[in-house]
């Protein structure tokens, strides 16, 4: 049985610290398609209808829309219902990476979360048990300025 579920997105990534920076969230899937040589390339679509097993590439894209310099910059985003955070994929130049798993009031690198293990005790969290992920900006962000974040994710 083939499930088709329609993906809505919005903004549900925050800047946290800061009232001047703007987020657009955009999801996208790559499909395979021919260059005009007629060689196999991909091109990224949006992400409109995916089916389970379908990897979504999530693009956060921030920019200071105020007049004075944005610091301590935080962006924090969760990983979507239905999704498990593919591993190593969150990605941001000049940004730390911390992730959550106890939806979004902790954070940490990932060889620092737990989860219970079902027997009273607790494991290494692995990438699946993430609920959100956080990008902290290393530089202030200045008035015009822009950038962007992301991540990928599989329909379950």
């Amino acid at each position: 049985m083939l499930v088709t579920v329609v993906l809505v997105v919005s903004t549900a990534a925050e800047a946290v610290e800061t009232q001047s920076v703007e987020l657009r969230t955009v999801a996208e899937t790559e499909i395979a398609v021919l260059d005009r040589e007629g060689r196999p390339e991909l091109k990224r679509v949006e992400a409109s209808r995916v089916i389970p097993g379908d990897e979504v590439i999530y693009t956060i894209y921030y920019s200071n829309t105020g007049d004075e310099m944005a610091d301590h910059v935080v962006i924090t985003n969760p990983v979507p219902d239905h999704m498990t955070y593919m591993a190593g994929s969150a990605s941001g130049d000049g940004t730390a990476v911390t992730y959550s798993v106890d939806g979004g009031r902790v954070f940490d690198v990932p060889g620092e979360l737990l989860v219970p293990n079902g027997a009273g005790g607790e494991r290494l969290a692995t990438p699946s048990d993430y609920t959100h992920i956080r990008w902290t900006l290393g530089a202030e962000l200045a008035p015009n300025e822009e950038g962007l974040v992301g991540f990928r994710a599989r329909l379950d």
